[in-house]
């Protein structure tokens, strides 16, 4: 007799439109996993006990999207050395019993960046557009990168310092007044703007020649970000879409041992 599939879900508010559902189902397809994935909504109040009632009922696995990642951080026994540094938590699962907590973001940022867009990391100077949560996960995967430099945006400058303190002294905070006359080779955009077609403050003038420009978010069609950077002259322009099939191809080996191929999963949902 088949036992019976191991469940696993993701947590957000809002989650109606998360892909994870599809992009797992994926997964499980093709490596022959037998999974069960779903999305569940949750309020700020509800978090913790969710999480723990999900893992005594014997749930294999959680993905954390926003607003709960900092929250998923504060619960866990065992954190990767991502989550520890970023503060912030995208993949939750029980060791020895404990809950432990890992962060997919950053690995899903730079494999789609460097593998998928063949776009070089190491070297570049980089500006990074936002101070929140989606930020603090992808620093420590792009600092490993050996950038050049990396300066961070917010439209709050002491957000944008907060991180900076957090993160070591070759992250540098700036404001709209301390970018005039500085160029970046690629800029990308952490804010949540693009989920309502808001641009952030940005400027034709920083970019570099040859300079990429990547949004964190995705949508079924080209963010605003994504048709500024196009209408800007940048030498590529690509969002989130990828990282967010990679991110979650993390999660899936940490879950099942089992490395998924994301190309055909990314074609797909392109199409």
């Amino acid at each position: 007799m088949n036992s019976l599939p191991v469940r696993y879900a993701v947590v957000g508010n809002p989650i109606s439109q998360s892909k994870s559902p599809l992009i797992h189902s994926m997964f499980a397809q093709q490596t022959g996993e037998r999974i069960a994935y779903a999305a569940l909504l949750a309020t700020q109040d509800e978090f913790d006990g969710l999480v723990g009632e999900y893992f005594r009922a014997g749930g294999g696995g959680l993905n954390i999207t926003l607003p709960f990642k900092r929250s998923a951080w504060s619960m866990c026994r065992h954190l990767s050395p991502n989550a520890a540094r970023s503060k912030a938590v995208n993949t939750l699962y029980l060791r020895e019993d404990e809950l432990a907590g890992a962060n997919t973001d950053g690995i899903g940022l730079v494999r789609d960046i460097r593998g998928n867009l063949g776009i070089d990391i190491g070297g570049r100077r980089i500006l990074l557009l936002g101070a929140g949560g989606a930020m603090r996960g992808v620093i420590p995967a792009l600092k490993e990168q050996a950038p050049a430099s990396m300066t961070v945006w917010n439209r709050t400058v002491e957000r944008a310092a907060e991180l900076a303190r957090d993160f070591g002294g070759d992250l540098t905070a700036a404001g709209i007044d301390d970018l005039h006359g500085k160029q970046f080779d690629l800029i990308i955009n952490g804010t949540s703007g693009s989920l309502q077609g808001r641009l952030p403050k940005v400027d034709a003038s920083w970019l570099a020649p040859g300079c990429c420009c990547y949004d964190m978010v995705y949508a079924e069609e080209d963010t605003v970000f994504v048709r500024w950077a196009r209408d800007a002259g940048a030498a590529a322009a690509a969002d989130g879409l990828g990282m967010l099939v990679e991110q979650a191809a993390e999660s899936f080996r940490i879950w099942r041992g089992v490395t998924p191929d994301t190309e055909p999963v990314i074609r797909r949902l392109r199409n």
